[in-house]
């Protein structure tokens, strides 16, 4: 008998997350996408649904003799989302933090390697109020050396 009152609830959590993850992937597209401007998209579209102050990490290898651009967008009604990229020896190699919360950074790697990408929604509202939620997307580009 649980069982039967169980089974739309998981059904209805299960849609809810497929129709959200269909909407951050049409805001990926329709905003962020973009932002690469002149350089070639990679064909992923990496997004998800955050809440402020919520914390996500993406692993990507980058190759020399290439140009890259990261672009990370969030919603309107997020707060600023800060990304940081960080090596393999926990050297960060980037934040927007410092560059006011740039959505975009350019760069080129003299070797081959693979970077953690840290983006995190950072918080405004008071403590006890309903955090933000929201689409945050990562976009990666990349130009060949000519």
């Amino acid at each position: 008998m649980k069982l039967y009152k169980i089974l739309p609830v998981l059904a209805l959590m299960i849609f809810a997350s497929q129709n959200a993850d269909a909407q951050c992937k049409a805001f990926a597209k329709k905003v962020c996408l973009p932002e690469l401007g002149s350089f070639t998209h990679d064909g992923n579209y990496h997004a998800a649904v955050l809440v402020e102050g919520e914390e996500a990490e993406l692993y990507k290898t980058f190759y020399s003799d290439m140009d890259y651009r990261v672009a990370i967008c969030g919603e309107d009604k997020l707060p600023n989302v800060e990304f940081r990229i960080v090596d393999a020896n926990k050297n960060v190699l980037y934040s927007n933090k410092e560059h006011n919360y740039a959505k975009t950074w350019d760069f080129k790697l003299q070797s081959s390697q693979q970077l953690k990408l840290i983006v995190k929604v950072s918080s405004f509202n008071q403590a006890g109020d309903t955090p933000a939620s929201g689409c945050v997307s990562i976009m990666f580009g990349f130009k060949m050396k000519k």
